[in-house]
């Protein structure tokens, strides 16, 4: 079943929403970064704990920028597939993506099938970081 017009605007209108949250979390972050990066040169010498703690604040301000960046960068993907007529279609077996999918992550290309099956085939094991 195709999604029905209230389906997309309602679809277009989360997206929209998630767009402009995510925005406006880049720039506060990259804000903050640099705040951060300005503070650090301005105090001076830090002790080798002070600094592993600050590199970690830094590391973890840097994931939480990307993982803003690159779901920003989906959602805008999903706003161009609803305006080619191609939103909500399975990118591996061309099926409907379910509404109730779309709903709860309106950048989704693969069907909860397709999904399962990608994510146990591309799956990586664990690494230790240290």
């Amino acid at each position: 079943m195709a999604l029905t017009r209230q389906q997309q605007d309602e679809l277009k209108h989360i997206m929209e929403s998630r767009c402009l949250a995510l925005a406006d979390e880049i720039r506060a972050g990259a804000s903050r970064a640099r705040d951060e990066s300005a503070d650090t040169l301005a105090s001076g010498h830090l002790d080798s704990g002070d600094a592993a703690v600050a590199d970690q604040i830094v590391d973890l301000d840097n994931a939480e920028l990307l993982r803003d960046v690159r779901e920003l960068r989906e959602l805008e993907a999903a706003q161009a597939r609803l305006g080619a007529g191609s939103f909500g279609q399975c990118i591996d077996c061309q099926k409907e993506i379910g509404y109730p999918r779309l709903r709860a992550q309106p950048a989704a290309v693969r069907c909860v099938e397709c999904q399962r099956t990608y994510e146990s085939t591309h799956a990586h094991p664990a690494t230790p970081k240290l």
